[in-house]
């Protein structure tokens, strides 16, 4: 596979960095991890380092030297993550779990495949304009898509922090899942909303569009922090430009998708008993003992 990788995750203006990121990559498979403790609720660095050491072991387990079912993968380790972010609070008998958000991107085949929950996002730009983007579980979500905001007023409304999926909450999450073929050039980019929140799209496309990937991802992230001021969030960002030509299917010719039009399938896993998982007892296990000691690395005097 041809690619540029770039990474950058940064404090900003809060006490601590609660943003996690990974990337592992095989010969024939790359995946890459954004996800974003919630910190209005007790460790939400924990369950985010949880949620990518559990995605990033998986796919050193399975990734053989390709998986082969992308899109359950990621869905199926996204929600293993829930689990024992749960599990491990009722154990300990925490009044809460700790929650993050995540979003996740695999490349394989020539194709990108994508999960999401809350509010971290993916962009996939093509030939200057923003060809895919993932949709925010979120209050001012609904509201943009009900006509009742513009696009630009996110930013700024006063709901923006009312996300209605995450990881270690009351109930199972929704988890949105999607897939694109690549084609040479297109840049995607993961990002935590410490970076997307701050800025407008046409600054995306800009920096996207007119510099290196370093430099634009370099760039957004110095913008994002400068437009957020002392309150600046955590800001994080995981970014790849792809350097092969689109694997083309013999029953179709290209075409463009506006992403407003992309069609998102929807695993919903609120009305199950989450034994969808396949969730080894070793699974749960390693996931607990990440967890346990990530609380004890944090607990007061430590």
């Amino acid at each position: 596979m041809k690619y540029a990788l770039v990474q950058d995750s940064r404090i900003g203006g809060r006490r601590m960095n609660q943003d996690r990121i990974g990337q592992w990559s095989t010969p024939e498979s790359l995946l890459m991890v954004v996800a974003d403790g919630m910190g209005g609720h007790i460790d939400g660095e924990v369950a985010a380092q949880t949620t990518v050491d559990i995605l990033g072991r998986s796919f050193q387990n399975e990734a053989r030297p390709r998986l082969a079912h992308p899109s359950a993968f990621l869905s199926r380790n996204i929600a293993a993550s829930h689990v024992a972010i749960v599990r491990e609070a009722q154990v300990r008998g925490l009044p809460e779990a700790p929650r993050t958000v995540v979003v996740a991107c695999l490349v394989q085949d020539g194709h990108a495949y994508w999960a999401h929950t809350g509010d971290c996002r993916l962009y996939l730009f093509r030939k200057g304009r923003i060809h895919v983007r993932t949709k925010d579980h979120s209050v001012v979500q609904q509201l943009v898509d009900e006509g009742r905001i513009r696009e630009e007023a996110v930013s700024s409304h006063p709901q923006r922090n009312r996300l209605l999926q995450c990881l270690g909450g009351l109930h199972a999450p929704r988890i949105d899942v999607g897939t694109e073929r690549l084609a040479k050039d297109d840049v995607l980019l993961l990002c935590s909303d410490g970076l997307w929140g701050p800025l407008t799209q046409r600054q995306m496309l800009n920096a996207v569009l007119t510099q290196p990937l370093d430099e634009a991802v370099a760039s957004l992230v110095a913008l994002a922090e400068a437009r957020a001021g002392r309150d600046c969030d955590n800001t994080s960002v995981v970014a790849m430009t792809w350097g092969e030509e689109m694997v083309r299917l013999e029953e179709d010719g290209p075409r463009t998708v506006p992403y407003e039009e992309l069609r998102t399938d929807v695993q919903d896993f609120t009305a199950t008993d989450l034994e969808f998982l396949r969730m080894t007892d070793e699974d749960v296990e390693r996931a607990i003992a990440d967890i346990k000691a990530a609380l004890r690395k944090n607990a007061p005097g430590s």
